[in-house]
């Protein structure tokens, strides 16, 4: 026979069990929103990565016209416009500035995802990216640095020298959700 003073016990034992499941999926759910911000930090990192090298290869490629890309300014957010003719694929016959004017718009097009739509939307590409590049003046051989700045998900401490993308606010008024990225090399034009 039950005691009285064993009444009820095991739904204790229940409500304690489901406080602690339940715990326990709370911190299963916020481990799983971390781990998503993670990998789309991760990518917005390897898409940058894979625009810098890009862009510096095609540059070294290119070396006649290497004072174009460096006259570029920053590129982002459709500054570029629309295609340049002639387009410099396939069959096209190019100059040099014309093939520089043609991978800067490539790879503004890149950056911004605009090579990947949805709907006519851009679906791809870095979230309001920043793109800078820097070298010698008058295109000489020497260190050309292509520098990547794009906004992060959180806020960070950014102690990074480089202006590239401070000019306007799309990145926090002190700048602390910008991520930046700089790939340098060295580029002789003249070989």
């Amino acid at each position: 026979m039950i005691q009285p003073s064993q009444r009820g016990f095991s739904l204790i034992e229940l409500l304690v069990a489901l406080i602690v499941f339940s715990v326990g999926l709370l911190a299963v759910a916020g481990l799983q929103v971390v781990s998503k911000q993670a990998n789309f930090e991760a990518v917005q990192r390897t898409s940058a990565s894979q625009v810098a090298y890009g862009l510096l290869e095609d540059m070294r490629l290119n070396g006649d016209a290497i004072a174009t890309y460096l006259g570029a300014g920053e590129m982002g957010g459709g500054t570029r416009g629309d295609e340049p003719a002639p387009n410099c694929s396939g069959v096209s016959v190019c100059t040099a500035e014309q093939k520089a004017l043609h991978d800067l718009w490539f790879w503004e097009q890149v950056l911004d995802g605009d090579l990947e739509t949805s709907g006519g939307v851009g679906a791809g590409g870095l979230t309001l990216p920043t793109l800078c590049i820097t070298g010698p003046a008058g295109g000489s051989a020497g260190v050309y640095e292509v520098t990547i700045a794009w906004r992060g998900s959180a806020s960070l401490n950014n102690g990074n020298a480089s202006a590239c993308g401070t000019a306007g606010a799309n990145y926090g008024g002190a700048n602390e959700f910008r991520r930046i990225m700089q790939i340098p090399t060295f580029i002789d034009p003249t070989i």
